[in-house]
């Protein structure tokens, strides 16, 4: 089966190599370093096994710019392609996605496109009608960054969107290139999974503000935040893990998610989405507020990536934290070895981690 994966970025490029140990498949990307760098077996983006899987395993899988016929030969396309949140539409923006559907309806009669992105509740069944096709299957995926293919080979659950024949075949593709054997599979409407990805990624983000806001309580009066967390996740109802207080949540899906999740929520009555959109920046205000109050000449930001194991800067909850100092005239220095930039909002980046200390008089460790 020829199999087509419209943008190579961690969704795209950890399903593309999954896929590519039984199918041979043809990445598409618009950006031809990342391109040229996939195709001398090397990642263009921080995945240890993607790293590794390119470098030492058998694949049938290339990658090339788009042409004016690239999805001719195509079985199967799937779109990876990002959807940002618009906040002067208060939706993703899904205008790739819609591109690249058209251009696949275009060149080619049979093949089947299924999209990879996040995208608002009820948009798979809205893009069907308006292009005229059934040929559309929704599939979430629910990866980490850092461990995209370990999250494809070992997959938690695999949710398709279509109950049909088109809905099984990307189900047996899916399990096909796995490692974990007796995947969960579920069969739903499109638009129901839509919902599961975004209350899924929502409720992550709030059990992420729920611990933050324990910290926040617990450092407002003197507390050791780690015995509570400890207790409280000894009930077995909760559990021990994904608990650890942080600047906010960030990276590529909870921020946007949880906004898109609001936004699907314009009409219906609620009251905890809002807060988990909103406890994201008090957390931000608390820890600025927190490091302002120890009257320091200089704060330094050690690391801008968004977590441990990541290439991403985007949406990173320390960059919020900083430019809240920034704006409050706190003056600030960065060390971000990943950066490769001289200054970043404003803050000058030290090379020298020696240095860096010197200069410090506080440290934000991210």
């Amino acid at each position: 089966m020829k199999i087509f994966v419209a943008g190579l970025g961690y969704v795209g490029l950890s399903n593309g190599i999954l896929l590519a140990q039984n199918h041979e498949v043809v990445g598409v990307d618009i950006n031809a370093e990342r391109v040229v760098l996939i195709n001398a077996g090397k990642s263009p983006i921080a995945d240890t096994e993607i790293e590794h899987f390119l470098q030492h395993e058998k694949l049938n899988f290339r990658a090339t710019v788009p042409s004016h016929d690239t999805y001719a030969p195509a079985d199967i396309v799937i779109i990876a392609t990002p959807t940002d949140y618009d906040p002067e539409t208060n939706q993703f923006n899904t205008a790739a996605i819609e591109n690249v559907a058209r251009q696949v309806l275009a060149q080619s009669k049979t093949a089947i496109i299924v999209i990879k992105s996040t995208v608002p509740v009820g948009y798979t069944a809205k893009l069907r009608q308006s292009l005229g096709t059934g040929r559309i299957v929704y599939s979430p995926e629910f990866l980490r960054e850092g461990k995209a293919l370990h999250d494809n080979l070992h997959p938690s659950r695999i949710i398709v969107g279509d109950t049909g024949e088109y809905g099984k075949l990307v189900a047996r593709l899916l399990q096909e290139g796995a490692r974990k054997k007796d995947v969960p599979v579920l069969f739903t409407g499109s638009t129901e999974a839509e919902a599961i990805k975004l209350f899924s990624n929502t409720y992550l983000a709030m059990r992420v503000s729920f611990f933050n806001e324990l910290d926040t309580y617990a450092l407002s009066h003197g507390l050791e935040t780690r015995q509570i967390i400890e207790g409280v996740g000894l009930d077995p109802r909760i559990g021990s893990h994904y608990n650890n207080p942080s600047f906010g949540y960030g990276g590529y899906c909870l921020p946007k998610d949880t906004r898109q999740m609001l936004a699907n929520y314009r009409d219906v009555p609620q009251n905890l989405i809002h807060a988990i959109v909103e406890s994201n920046s008090t957390r931000m205000d608390f820890i600025a507020t927190d490091i302002q109050r120890r009257k320091p000449r200089v704060v330094g930001i050690y690391r801008l990536i968004m977590k441990t194991g990541s290439d991403n800067f985007k949406s990173s909850s320390i960059i919020g934290v900083m430019e809240r100092l920034v704006t409050r005239g706190i003056h600030t220095v960065i060390y971000e070895p990943a950066l490769g930039a001289s200054e970043f909002f404003h803050a000058p980046v030290i090379d020298d981690l020696s240095e860096f200390k010197r200069q410090s008089d506080v440290i934000v460790s991210n």
